[in-house]
């Protein structure tokens, strides 16, 4: 079926969006740590590597439909709080910082809003491995 081929590329670009992120988060770890700790969040390195973590799971378990119920609650373990910490654009005071933090707030909260739906498809999803 159609619908199944169109599913299955929505898993894989939102799948490897988050695996992107994940690297970029283990990469990138030491200056990840140091804006995170300008934001006053403890244990800056611990938390850029758990953030990086979530967003390995849960990409995983959207790129490949397995363990989706585990995956998505990583990505809103991630986005819960590194919206509203990291992104608190109502704190910024320049004008073009302030715009980018909503920006990356409003996209944080719509890609939550979309993974969220994805509990709705019933499953297991069709070209997925098929585990729960």
């Amino acid at each position: 079926m159609t619908s199944d081929y169109i599913l299955l590329l929505s898993r894989v670009i939102l799948g490897f969006y988050f695996l992107f992120n994940a690297f970029n988060h283990f990469r990138n770890l030491n200056s990840l740590a140091g804006w995170v700790q300008s934001k006053n969040v403890p244990a800056p390195k611990l938390m850029v590597f758990l953030t990086g973590l979530l967003l390995l799971i849960g990409g995983l378990s959207i790129l490949v439909g397995a363990y989706i119920q585990i995956g998505i609650l990583a990505l809103t373990l991630f986005f819960l709080p590194v919206t509203f910490v990291m992104h608190d654009f109502w704190r910024e005071q320049d004008p073009q910082m302030k715009i980018m933090q909503m920006i990356n707030f409003m996209k944080n909260l719509a890609l939550w809003a979309a993974i969220l739906t994805l509990l709705f498809i019933p499953q297991p999803w069709p070209l997925s491995l098929s585990l729960f």
